[in-house]
C-alpha cells in the first residue's frame, strides 16, 4: 500500500520550482540544501517520476515537474493564504499597498491620524506600482487606480478622478500661458498614470493634431517625478488633484486653466472578495473611507 502524500515535500518542491534552485529554496525554508534534496527525492519516489535533472550547481525541472507544479501551485497558494488568514486573524497588524506617488503625496501626511486613532495597530505600508496579488502576496488592502471593475475584488471608491493641468507660476509667466493653445510653447510632461495630453488638448485648445504632436514632451513612469519636474519649472503636467495638494498650498504649482478632463478611473480601496477582513484591516479601511468622505464635504 502506498504511503500518504508527503505534504512537506510538496512545499519544498514548490519553493525549489519558484527559485529554480535547491540552495535558494533552502534559504527560504531555513533548512540545508541537503534537506531540500532529500524531500525532493522523497516526492520523486512517491510519484514515481524524476522531477529535476541535477547538474553541477544547477537543477532543471523536467516536463513532468512543470506540468505537476502548474496543477498543484494554485492549490498550495490557496492553502497558504487560508492558513495565514486564520493565523493572523487576531493579530493587530495590517498590510496596505498603494502606488508610490499616492503614498508620498496623499497617504503620508494623513498616516499619523490613523496611528493616533488606533495606536495598537501596527501598519505595514508597501509603496509599489505592482498590482497586488491578494492570494500570493502578504497584503490585506490596496489602493488601486482603475475603473473599479474586477470580479475578484471588493472595490470601494475612495476618490473620483479628473485630469487637471499644473505648472509652476514662474513657468506660466515665462511662457505667457493665457489660454490652453499657448501650451504649444511648453514642454508636456507625460505620465503612465495620466496619458491624456492629446485628449486634453483636443478638447480644450484650438491646436491641430499636427501642432499637438510637435510639442516637446518628456515621459515618466512615476507621477512623483513628473510633478517634481513641473515644480521646478521644467514643463506642464497632468495630474490628479489629490497628488498636488502640498504644492498648491505652498504656491510652487498652480492650475492656470480650470479645464478638467473627466476620466472613468479613480482611487479605490480593494481587497479580495469573499474573504472577511481581519479587525485591523477593517479598521484601516473604515478610516480611509471616513477621511475621504470628510474631505469631499470640506
Amino acid at each position: 500500500m502506498k504511503t500518504s502524500l508527503p505534504v512537506k515535500a510538496l512545499l519544498v518542491f514548490d519553493a525549489a520550482m519558484r527559485h529554480n534552485s535547491f540552495a535558494l529554496a533552502a534559504e527560504e525554508l531555513h533548512v540545508t540544501p541537503g534537506a531540500v534534496g532529500q524531500q525532493i527525492q522523497k516526492l520523486e519516489a512517491w510519484l514515481g517520476v524524476t522531477l529535476f535533472t541535477r547538474m553541477v550547481r544547477q537543477i532543471h525541472p523536467t516536463a513532468e515537474a512543470l506540468q505537476y507544479w502548474s496543477n498543484i501551485q494554485p492549490a498550495l497558494t490557496r492553502l497558504q493564504h487560508a492558513s495565514e488568514q486564520i493565523r493572523l486573524r487576531q493579530v493587530n497588524e495590517v498590510w496596505l499597498s498603494m502606488p508610490p506617488t499616492l503614498a508620498a503625496k496623499w497617504f503620508a501626511p494623513r498616516m499619523a491620524g490613523f496611528l493616533a486613532q488606533r495606536p495598537e495597530i501596527s501598519l505595514h505600508l508597501g509603496a509599489t506600482t505592482a498590482i497586488s496579488d491578494f492570494e500570493r502576496d502578504r497584503v490585506d488592502l490596496a489602493i488601486r487606480y482603475f475603473d473599479g471593475e474586477d470580479a475578484s475584488l471588493e472595490s470601494t471608491l475612495l476618490y473620483r478622478d479628473e485630469v487637471r493641468l499644473y505648472c509652476a507660476p514662474g513657468y506660466v509667466k515665462e511662457l505667457r500661458l493665457q489660454v490652453p493653445s499657448d501650451l504649444v510653447r511648453a514642454t508636456l510632461l507625460h505620465t503612465t498614470l495620466q496619458p491624456h495630453w492629446k485628449s486634453w488638448l483636443q478638447r480644450f485648445s484650438t491646436l491641430s493634431d499636427v501642432q499637438i504632436d510637435a510639442i516637446p514632451h518628456l515621459h515618466f513612469d512615476q507621477s512623483l517625478l513628473a510633478i517634481e519636474t513641473a515644480r521646478y519649472g521644467q514643463g506642464a503636467v497632468l495630474s490628479s488633484a489629490i497628488l498636488t495638494e502640498a504644492e498648491l498650498r505652498a504656491g510652487t504649482l498652480c492650475e492656470p486653466f480650470e479645464c478638467r478632463l473627466p476620466v472613468t478611473k479613480g482611487y479605490y480601496v480593494v481587497h479580495l472578495k469573499g474573504t472577511p477582513l481581519r479587525p485591523a484591516a477593517l479598521a484601516l479601511k473604515n478610516w480611509l473611507l471616513q477621511v475621504a468622505r470628510a474631505e469631499s464635504l470640506s
